[in-house]
């Protein structure tokens, strides 16, 4: 359950409908927050943080209110949404709000893992990759230092 609070979810579209269709069923099917929380096997206060905005919930917190709420997957079929509007609201882990429909998939490079120098090819691009996500600052912090790797 990612716990960053989704600092503009009031412009957040997806954000939006997935915690107002999660209120309008649960409220369709009599249910507090609570005894929602104890059939999801997800707390009371998760529950009550996705409605209000105060947190993200997750892919799983939406099949499984899905399947309780016997919405016929509309929760889970939000999430892709909701996910990318997440990663817009945490700047570090993914592209800006405005940014986030104009991405276009990577193409995937197959390398041959026989050939050797593909092999080291993809291991350099590996090592890039993890000096990168390891000098990246961590949130309300400094930049790690080189010897903490």
């Amino acid at each position: 359950m990612d716990r960053t609070p989704p600092s503009s979810a009031a412009h957040c579209a997806a954000s939006h409908r997935f915690r107002s269709e999660l209120r309008r069923w649960r409220a369709r099917q009599g249910l507090t927050q609570r005894a929602l929380a104890e059939r999801v096997r997800f707390s009371r206060e998760t529950v009550a943080a996705v409605e209000s905005g105060r947190r993200f919930g997750s892919q799983e917190f939406a099949v499984r209110c899905d399947e309780v709420l016997g919405t016929g997957g509309r929760l889970a079929a939000l999430w892709p949404q909701v996910a990318a509007e997440q990663l817009a609201a945490d700047g570090r882990r993914g592209p800006r709000l405005g940014e986030v429909a104009q991405l276009e998939p990577t193409p995937v490079v197959r390398r041959d893992a026989r050939d050797p120098e593909a092999v080291v090819a993809a291991i350099d691009e590996l090592r890039e990759l993890i000096g990168q996500v390891l000098s990246q600052p961590e949130p309300g912090g400094t930049p790690p230092s080189p010897g903490r790797r």
